[in-house]
């Protein structure tokens, strides 16, 4: 009888990713998934997630999650400023590594205050891309899979428009990609300590990585190397001239860090990508990438999407049901969610890192995609505060 291969998972972060990713490792087929330790400093957190998702035990201490030989994936959904310690520590203590976006940032110097308004970003930019490369050598000898998350990858249709382009060995010219919504629901969002940035690396980085993703899959199927050559971008506050009362919809509540960015990717091919991303958009979140290519227009709607569309006349007995992201009012028309963690991408991008791990595949989504998107966040930024373009040693 055929025995499945058994992969055994140790989550630390009880937030809400912990809940996406727990929920994707449930639907993982043909291997028998182990979710095995949640840890948290908030014990009571980490119990919560626990009972909800059936892991065996809840613990607050990390040190002792990694010496546990039963674990084989150490998978990372705390907040950013922890994500590359947390890493390396993971990798050095043998576990394969799964590290939710952003990979890591800048996050100022202990205590310091307004990090955003008072560090040069070109001094961000350095910082970080040292961190990045003292990461790369720890991924690169520890035998270990790192394993970016950036569901934006295996939304389905990205995948499926990355077949098409390789099928058709498709020249892509220009890309668009956004994710914006109303602001956050994290108390960390409006601190450049808390976050390593604003809008664009919460959720501009979810757009580049995915137009990165694409424009590499173009190059696979054309025998190509393409790379990113330089980086102009243009970010603010644009809610700074609202009066008080004119921000009472709109739960943005930048201190040191943007709502606004633009950012515009020259590829060596001379082919561009522009990422959007905004905390002021009301409606419910804005999630798309399109890619116009030599030989086709691909349209990629990640949400909303209108496979279910709802019209409820009061929201009696919907407590307890989220309708669909950010959007407080579950009355009148509109786009529900429908399987949230299969159409924004967490199915399959914990299906393809459980295969990868038991079949020692290499991930879709792996430390190459969180390293260039790290570069040009931070390039951007750079380039945003110079005003002038970043041209990048590729």
């Amino acid at each position: 009888m055929f025995q499945k291969k058994t992969v055994t998972i140790g989550t630390i972060g009880a937030g809400y990713a912990a809940g996406l990713h727990a929920s994707g490792f449930q639907r993982v087929c043909g291997l028998e998934i182990r979710l095995k330790t949640i840890c948290d400093v908030r014990l009571d957190a980490a119990e919560k997630v626990k009972d909800s998702f059936g892991y065996e035990q809840a613990i607050s201490d990390y040190e002792e999650m990694l010496s546990d030989p039963e674990i084989d994936v150490i998978d990372i959904v705390t907040p950013p400023f922890l994500h590359c310690t947390m890493a390396i520590q993971a990798l050095q203590a043998g576990k394969h590594v799964i590290c939710e976006k952003p990979l890591t940032g800048y996050f100022g110097q202990k205590g310091e205050l307004n990090v955003g308004k008072n560090t040069p970003k070109s001094v961000m930019y350095r910082e970080v891309m040292r961190d990045m490369d003292s990461l790369k050598a720890v991924v690169e000898s520890s035998g270990r899979k790192f394993m970016y998350a950036e569901n934006f990858v295996y939304a389905p249709p990205v995948q499926r428009a990355a077949q098409m382009l390789r099928a058709k060995k498709s020249k892509i010219l220009y890309m668009r990609g956004e994710l914006s919504l109303n602001g956050s629901s994290s108390p960390l969002a409006g601190k450049w300590s808390g976050t390593g940035g604003g809008i664009l690396m919460r959720n501009g980085c979810h757009p580049i990585g995915g137009m990165l993703w694409l424009k590499q899959q173009e190059a696979k199927a054309r025998g190509e190397n393409i790379r990113v050559t330089s980086v102009v971008a243009d970010c603010g506050v644009t809610t700074d001239c609202l009066l008080p009362e004119d921000k009472r919809h709109l739960l943005v509540k930048p201190e040191d860090v943007e709502d606004y960015s633009n950012v515009t990717i020259t590829f060596s091919d001379g082919t561009k990508a522009l990422a959007i991303a905004s905390d002021t958009v009301l409606g419910g979140s804005q999630n798309y990438i399109n890619v116009y290519s030599s030989d086709s227009a691909l349209v990629c709607n990640i949400t909303p999407t209108n496979m279910l569309e709802s019209y409820f006349m009061d929201d009696d007995g919907l407590e307890d049901i989220e309708i669909s992201q950010f959007m407080k009012h579950k009355t009148g028309w509109n786009k529900a969610w429908v399987n949230d963690e299969f159409v924004r991408g967490y199915t399959g991008e914990l299906q393809n890192f459980m295969d990868s791990i038991a079949y020692d595949m290499i991930p879709d989504s792996g430390f190459s995609l969180a390293y260039d998107t790290a570069r040009i966040v931070y390039a951007a930024y750079q380039s945003a505060e110079e005003g002038k373009r970043v041209n990048l040693d590729c």
